[in-house]
């Protein structure tokens, strides 16, 4: 009844809208029968139908350079530990050590966007990262440096992901980019920031390898790139009134006697179908590129930072490739992605506990190239699952409550060599397959439960 009188009152307000509108339109034109909008002083469609500006584009590169950060000191731990005389567990520790800077930064980054907006949330915390690269290069000098560099590594890319996740998406949705389905949306930011992971580690292992000063010049390039990315994303609008909260346009409102229980079915929603399945976004990828490296590099001779540089390329270029396969699965079914994505996880982890055994480089970048398609469809998963269930003004605090469930995962290798103690790697990485074998069969029972 509302839908075929709301139809009503815009034929009669209304002449029939030209063919290209119908297009702009898109399928959210029954849901929504309006004119094409236009946010306020924003410019409208351009005279001859001339393309609109990839505002996401211009934005997406610092979710590059976030990604960039957080790997580049991945493929130098071996470095720290032969140049300066670290040991393992310290090294590891100073990897986990940018988890305890990106959980308040996930936490308070996304607060801070939906009030202050997206834009001096990201470009300050891109600012962050870059100091933190400059106390990294201190390093060699002073390798205390090393753990507030961590810290706020992690600080400024929590900040980041939150805020620029949210950004992103909004930049290619109506008004920005009104062609872009919702769900391709969502995934953008996460495409974008598995380009940094799989780039910043294999040249920073490169520069490491065969530069001079490896520890101070393998840090350069993500400087140049921050730099780059926030000339690129200084033209890129915002997306949110300037000092109040971000609102949901007249389109995207909901009836207020519903609202409340919406938000509690979105978050019942997001503790049963998302919540388990997030930490292993990280868990996956960095035990590939931590924990793996290390464990067969007896055969390495001598070429272990480059080896750890390919492995932090290999698994989230892994995660870039299976973006097409992501789409087509979250097409045919909600829980496609994730239900496959966990079973990579888990046959990754068992091929590299045989790499282990066997004491095999080459078997492990096969175990990192199964752990990383995990760590794609997985992360291509959560996104689209927070993008459908969060309303606007609550968009960027559910995404922050997902990057910081993901990011435990960062921990991962740190356990794996605290449990050292009491078991071999072999045994931890079948028990960890098999851990992800239950979160598998625990989401796909709540599924049911969802829809029964």
């Amino acid at each position: 009844m509302s839908t075929s009188s709301a139809d009503r009152r815009t034929t009669a307000a209304a002449p029939a809208p030209a063919p290209a509108a119908r297009r702009a339109d898109g399928p959210g034109a029954l849901a929504a029968p309006a004119p094409p909008r236009t946010a306020p002083g924003a410019p409208g469609p351009a005279a001859g139908g001339s393309a609109r500006p990839r505002h996401w584009l211009r934005a997406g590169w610092m979710m590059t350079a976030s990604g960039w950060s957080a790997n580049q000191f991945s493929a130098l731990l071996g470095a720290y530990r032969g140049d300066l005389g670290l040991t393992t567990a310290t090294t590891t520790a100073l990897f986990a050590v940018y988890v305890l800077g990106l959980i308040p930064g996930l936490l308070l980054g996304g607060p801070l966007a939906d009030r202050r907006g997206r834009r001096p949330v990201v470009f300050t915390a891109l600012a962050t990262a870059a100091v933190a690269t400059c106390l990294l290069m201190a390093g060699p000098a002073a390798a205390w440096l090393l753990w507030p560099g961590r810290f706020l590594t992690g600080l400024g890319a929590g900040a980041l992901l939150t805020a620029g996740s949210v950004w992103i998406k909004e930049l290619s949705s109506a008004p920005h980019d009104p062609d872009t389905a919702p769900g391709p949306a969502a995934r953008r930011s996460g495409l974008f920031l598995s380009a940094g992971f799989a780039s910043g580690g294999l040249a920073a292992a490169l520069i490491a390898q065969w530069a001079p000063y490896p520890m101070i010049t393998a840090y350069v390039p993500h400087l140049v790139l921050s730099a780059v990315a926030a000339v690129a994303a200084g033209r890129a609008p915002e997306t949110v009134r300037t000092g109040t909260a971000h609102r949901p346009a007249a389109h995207e409102a909901r009836p207020v006697v519903h609202d409340h229980a919406a938000q509690g079915a979105g978050a019942a929603s997001f503790r049963r179908l998302v919540a388990p399945v997030a930490p292993w976004v990280f868990a996956a990828p960095t035990l590939a590129f931590v924990t793996l490296p290390g464990l067969v590099g007896a055969r390495l001779d001598g070429w272990q930072t480059v080896y750890a540089g390919v492995a932090t390329a290999v698994t989230p270029g892994a995660g870039l490739l299976v973006a097409p396969l992501a789409r087509r699965l979250a097409a045919r079914h909600r829980l496609a992605t994730a239900v496959t994505g966990l079973a990579a996880v888990a046959l990754g982890l068992l091929t590299g506990a045989v790499a282990v055994t066997a004491v095999q480089p080459a078997v492990a970048l096969g175990a990192a190239v199964l752990l990383g398609a995990g760590y794609g469809l997985c992360v291509a998963y959560g996104l689209t699952e927070v993008a459908a269930l969060a309303p606007p003004h609550r968009l960027a605090r559910l995404t922050a409550r997902f990057w910081t469930l993901a990011y435990l995962g960062f921990f991962a290798p740190y356990g794996v060599t605290l449990l050292g103690a009491l078991w071999s790697p072999q045994v931890i990485l079948a028990a960890a397959a098999l851990l992800a074998v239950l979160t598998l069969g625990a989401v796909v029972r709540a599924a049911h439960r969802v829809r029964g």
